[in-house]
């Protein structure tokens, strides 16, 4: 029960963040699998991709039935070629390593985007 009801809130947040941030959930998907429910690091990556799957599908439904205007299809046809190939090896790439490099991996790309964010105009 304490799974489930973590995993609701977590998700929850991971929806919300996605939906006002684009960020597809995964910042605060894998450190919550990782911290909050001991996964695995590559667990909780292979874990998050599932779920981004399903959001990042209902936020684009969303923005499509109501005919906001806000997504470029033209940037995502363009953009989903490179991401489909670099996700299909960056998998395997992801298996290959382990999980101690990909939590310092990812721990600094969260830095590194994070602080280029906080000090942009």
């Amino acid at each position: 029960m304490k799974l489930a009801i973590t995993a609701l809130i977590v998700g929850l947040a991971a929806g919300l963040i996605s939906a006002l941030c684009g960020v597809g959930g995964g910042i605060l998907l894998v450190p919550a699998f990782v911290i909050g429910l001991g996964l695995d690091q590559k667990n909780a990556v292979a874990t998050s991709l599932a779920i981004v799957v399903i959001s990042a599908g209902i936020g684009t439904l969303n923005h499509t039935v109501k005919q906001t205007g806000l997504i470029e299809w033209k940037l995502v046809a363009l953009t989903a070629l490179g991401t489909a190939l670099a996700s299909w090896f960056g998998t395997d790439l992801m298996r290959s390593l382990q999980s101690a490099t990909l939590t310092k991996i990812f721990g600094v790309a969260l830095v590194i985007v994070g602080a280029r964010m906080l000090f942009e105009k």
